[in-house]
């Protein structure tokens, strides 16, 4: 026979291990009412916010750094295409004051009646000299009403002028590239500070104590997380 004393030790074993299992249902059962309270669901919302917006401003600074690098290289090239337009030029300039020599010899030959010497210029006329020297005899010449000199004809095309002019075209199309793309690069890096303000408010809802003041900071980051995906949205993207 068991004696009074070791039932006594077993009943209260009994209700330390009943009061020990009721402890720890009760210790779980808090974890998962401290999740399911307002706070639990705010601590949630801003480690999502914030591990978003982490990745966003990395790939907002990203952009930045690629439209300026666009930016600088349009910029070289419309620099570079600007001196080949003005080496075509100069060298058009020089090929047009050769032309304008030769043609003034002719009008002196001319002038003093030596054909012989006024025929053999013309023959030795380069091109386009030649065919706007045509031109502007065939359209009267020296005569009252007619163009001044074969450089006024519309035959008279210097390829380097045109090869000029359409460099200086290129050269400004590339400057207008580099103005939209340090612009676009500006729009990034103000992005950039719009989701560094948005970790900043995220931050700093998880360390002030007021429960309202926590749901404002929440409230104005989630804002301006909303505000800075879709501008994100809408901005040129360059890989």
């Amino acid at each position: 026979m068991r004696s009074a004393s070791e039932d006594g030790v077993q009943v209260a074993d009994g209700g330390s291990g009943s009061r020990s299992g009721s402890g720890d249902t009760g210790t779980a059962a808090g974890r998962d009412a401290a999740r399911d309270t307002p706070g639990g669901v705010m601590e949630l919302v801003t480690v999502l916010v914030l591990a978003v917006t982490t990745i966003l401003t990395a790939w907002s600074a990203f952009q930045a750094s690629k439209w300026g690098g666009a930016m600088s290289i349009a910029f070289s090239e419309a620099s570079s295409t600007r001196i080949e337009a003005a080496r075509s030029e100069a060298t058009a300039n020089a090929r047009q004051s050769n032309h304008i020599g030769l043609w003034t010899q002719w009008v002196a030959a001319e002038g003093a009646g030596e054909v012989q010497l006024g025929e053999f210029l013309v023959e030795r006329f380069p091109e386009p000299l030649s065919s706007a020297h045509r031109d502007w005899l065939a359209a009267g010449g020296a005569s009252e009403g007619a163009p001044d000199s074969p450089f006024a004809m519309a035959s008279y095309v210097l390829p380097e002028r045109l090869a000029a002019a359409a460099a200086d075209e290129r050269a400004s199309g590339r400057f207008e590239a580099a103005l939209v793309n340090n612009q676009r690069s500006d729009n990034y890096t103000v992005l950039t500070v719009l989701f560094a303000a948005v970790l900043f408010f995220m931050a700093m809802a998880g360390r002030v104590r007021g429960r309202r003041s926590q749901w404002v900071l929440l409230g104005t980051g989630l804002v301006l997380a909303a505000v800075g995906m879709t501008l994100l949205t809408t901005f040129p993207k360059l890989v």
